[in-house]
């Protein structure tokens, strides 16, 4: 579940900034079209190089980077259900075609492996 959150803030930016009530993140980005993302490399890579340090972001990239941290501790406990599923479905696309940056991003956010290992088979398993 916890890599699952680190997908799901990495490139559905659903989860990018807390409400208010700061119970859940907000639903303002949960109709980004995945599909598309995933599908497209020249718009996922500014997602990924935003997250990563590596290149500007934009608004809504700004505010995912700053909550990545914590919903991966968390286990993505802020996450809306929309969140957790585009989670699995980027997770899956980013394990078995993106590992390059998949093996960054665990570096960058998870350089110990605390969360993400004991998922790996599972997430091996996931298919975007």
């Amino acid at each position: 579940m916890q890599k699952l959150t680190l997908a799901c803030l990495l490139v559905a930016v659903a989860a990018a900034a807390a409400r208010p009530n700061d119970s859940h993140y907000t639903d303002r980005y949960d109709n980004v079209n995945l599909d598309e993302l995933i599908s497209n490399r020249r718009l996922l890579v500014p997602y990924v190089k935003c997250v990563l340090d590596q290149g500007k972001c934009s608004p809504d990239g700004k505010e995912l980077k700053e909550h990545i941290q914590e919903a991966l501790e968390n286990n993505c406990g802020k996450c809306t259900d929309k969140q957790r599923e585009g989670t699995r479905k980027m997770i899956g696309h980013l394990i078995n075609h993106e590992q390059e940056f998949w093996d960054q991003l665990i570096a960058k956010y998870d350089p110990e492996r605390k969360y993400v290992s004991k998922y790996e088979k599972e997430l091996k398993e996931v298919k975007a």
